[in-house]
């Protein structure tokens, strides 16, 4: 299965936060999955890192390189398609990011992994 991890579902996987789903979590730690880690979550944990609503081990630079690598996740960029199909989104959700994962995950194929109720509003299966 190919699947988009939403911020919160990464950082609960690798932070082992009991909020996080036991489907999510088998799904997460089956080898056989390919997961997506958005650029866009990045840039979310980045800007919550710094204005001090995310406590992480490490700075953002060195931290989410090093988990995706560790968990064998791969990353999904941002591309110009993506931002504009935002665009043509109904407006279920104000929230950017999760706006922009909705958008990589219609285009891409891909369901998301989320806590989100709002995100299975949209036209995107979501996981959880």
């Amino acid at each position: 299965m190919r699947a988009l991890l939403d911020t919160h579902a990464f950082l609960w996987w690798i932070m082992d936060d009991p909020r996080l789903s036991r489907r999510a979590r088998e799904l997460i730690a089956d080898g056989a999955n390919q997961l997506f880690f958005s650029a866009a979550s990045g840039w979310e944990i980045a800007i919550k890192a710094q204005l001090g609503r995310l406590q992480l081990t490490d700075t953002p630079a060195r931290f989410i390189p090093e988990q995706l690598a560790v968990n064998a996740i791969e990353v999904l960029p941002v591309q110009l398609s993506h931002a504009l199909r935002v665009f043509s989104l109904p407006p279920h959700h104000r929230d950017p990011f999760d706006r922009l994962l909705v958008a990589q995950a219609q285009l891409e194929v891909l369901p998301i992994l989320t806590a989100d109720p709002q995100l299975a509003r949209y036209a995107v299966r979501v996981i959880w």
